[in-house]
């Protein structure tokens, strides 16, 4: 299975990016990808006092748009994420389309990015955005797959809840920052990766200095042995990876962790 990470550059002008999003579907698909991933908040700054702004629902502009991506491309498209508005409540979400552009899971970010890091990093997501409440997992013709956002790398018992449900693999569109990203980035990943014997992969957004939140960027894709397969750097591009969906079961055959497991 053919997988291409979109390192993009988020400018904070909605259609551009739009138009951005789309020529990047399109050369990954040319690259012969069968999936692309998208970053996190990849058409709206990150930023809690924007998100009521570029706020939609679904089945508007931005979910209308990332569907036309993939059928245009006939490619899978997990759509990174974008805030979704549903009623009063904005959700950070994670939309994903297969060949026809048909909707094929929605993720609703379970874990909402609330810290203060002295002398660092201040965020506080909840402010203006309310949790998720389950899992997601999506069937293609290659497997099952599973989806988490960003902070959510950091609670185990989503990835092993999600393993649980059939994924084979964890698509994590996320945005880590320059305070939290060298310090744990790989290493969560990695430990994911080895928790639940599956791929890990990670879209972010390049490094934009003149934003208010910078990302790490640093898209990366990790096997189930906790080996990095690929790690961008920081500028805009792609990660292609090719992805052997076998692996998954002869590492969990060879060190039975999951079925070796016991209740606590």
């Amino acid at each position: 299975m053919q997988v291409s990470l979109l390192q993009q550059l988020v400018t904070g002008e909605k259609a551009q990016d739009l138009t951005a999003a789309a020529q990047a579907v399109a050369a990954a698909k040319g690259r012969g990808a069968d999936l692309a991933v998208l970053p996190e908040m990849f058409c709206c700054p990150y930023d809690t006092q924007t998100f009521p702004v570029y706020a939609e629902e679904a089945g508007g502009p931005i979910w209308q748009a990332l569907s036309a991506m993939a059928r245009e491309n006939q490619i899978w498209l997990v759509g990174g994420t974008f805030p979704e508005r549903e009623g009063e409540r904005i959700y950070n979400t994670c939309f994903v389309f297969d060949r026809q552009g048909r909707q094929a899971a929605r993720y609703r970010k379970m874990h909402l990015f609330d810290i203060h890091i002295d002398g660092g990093q201040h965020f506080m997501e909840s402010e203006t955005l309310s949790p998720g409440e389950a899992p997601a997992v999506f069937g293609t013709e290659f497997g099952v797959f599973g989806l988490a956002v960003c902070f959510d790398l950091r609670f185990p018992t989503l990835f092993e809840r999600t393993a649980d449900l059939g994924a084979k693999a964890m698509f994590v569109p996320a945005a880590f920052n320059r305070t939290t990203g060298p310090r744990h980035w790989e290493l969560l990943f990695r430990s994911r990766a080895v928790d639940n014997q599956l791929y890990t992969l990670g879209a972010a957004p390049a490094q934009n200095l003149s934003a208010d939140y910078v990302s790490y960027g640093h898209s990366i894709v990790c096997d189930p042995w906790g080996d990095v397969v690929a790690q961008a750097g920081t500028e805009p591009g792609a990660v292609d990876v090719t992805l052997d969906l076998n692996l998954v079961d002869e590492v969990r055959r060879q060190l039975p962790v999951r079925s070796a497991r016991r209740p606590l």
